[in-house]
């Protein structure tokens, strides 16, 4: 006689993760796709006005995704129970002995069901916390040395003008005949290293995102637990007893989930 075992739905995600969930999928594909572009520009023939423009669009796209991005680190404050920091941050006394007993489940074929992230899960995900952050502080840099864009744009057209009044009227992006030489070169030697983590913190991001979805997939077809529906309904779907079962039970006692 075969048994089916029971399905157990858990309130995990609430709405604010889940709109930063998505809206921060969409900006980092939109800026991952212009960012190839921009970086492969001249053997696409893109130069001049066109490569300004995807450098602006590729811009405003970040500030969605730095606003987002902020909110999120706000609301991991101030936001429910599985929004918050230490729900994610691989801390803890007993994060390590989580983290052994996962792997091994994992590997014995029976891994370890959680209604929160699972330890693998904590890792990768304050990894690309910590990465998303680096993207945006360097991104917005660059706005500013390459568009002279807020916020810190004001400074480098000064900077790169000496603030010289008339040259900061005339001053337009990729265009070097209002600049004045010396200060130029020492704002781009400035900007050297920060366009280099930048670029190489795009390569370490799709490896990133490749590994995400590998990993929610992986987790989707062998735990089961509706890890992809539940960024849309805020729900999982679980057939075993949760690790942190008894951490839900008592946030459902005291109506915080």
């Amino acid at each position: 006689m075969s048994m089916t075992k029971k399905l157990q739905r858990f309130k995990v995600w609430d709405r604010t993760t889940r709109l930063f969930h998505w809206v921060n999928a969409i900006s980092v594909l939109s800026l991952m796709i212009i960012g190839i572009l921009i970086l492969n520009a001249k053997s696409l023939g893109i130069e001049g006005d066109a490569k300004i423009l995807l450098k602006t669009i590729h811009t405003y796209i970040g500030y969605v995704f730095a606003i987002n991005l902020c909110w999120r680190i706000i609301w991991a404050f101030i936001g429910g129970f599985y929004a918050r920091w230490n729900q994610f941050l691989p801390v803890g006394k007993d994060f390590l002995a989580s983290l052994r007993k996962y792997t091994s489940s994992l590997f014995s074929g029976t891994p370890q069901q959680y209604i929160g992230h699972n330890p693998i899960g904590k890792l990768i995900i304050s990894l690309f916390f910590l990465l998303l952050s680096i993207q945006a502080i360097t991104g917005t840099i660059i706005a500013g040395t390459d568009l002279y864009l807020p916020p810190f744009g004001g400074y480098f057209a000064e900077w790169v003008t000496e603030g010289d009044l008339e040259r900061l009227k005339e001053l337009k992006p990729g265009d070097k005949t209002y600049v004045v030489e010396k200060a130029y070169e020492e704002m781009r030697s400035f900007r050297k290293p920060i366009i280099t983590v930048h670029v190489y913190g795009f390569y370490i991001l799709i490896v990133f995102v490749l590994i995400h979805i590998a990993g929610v997939i992986v987790s989707e077809l062998r735990e089961k637990n509706g890890l992809i529906s539940a960024m849309i309904t805020g729900e999982k779907i679980l057939d075993d007893l949760p690790e942190d079962q008894k951490e839900y039970s008592e946030l459902k006692e005291d109506d915080n989930v």
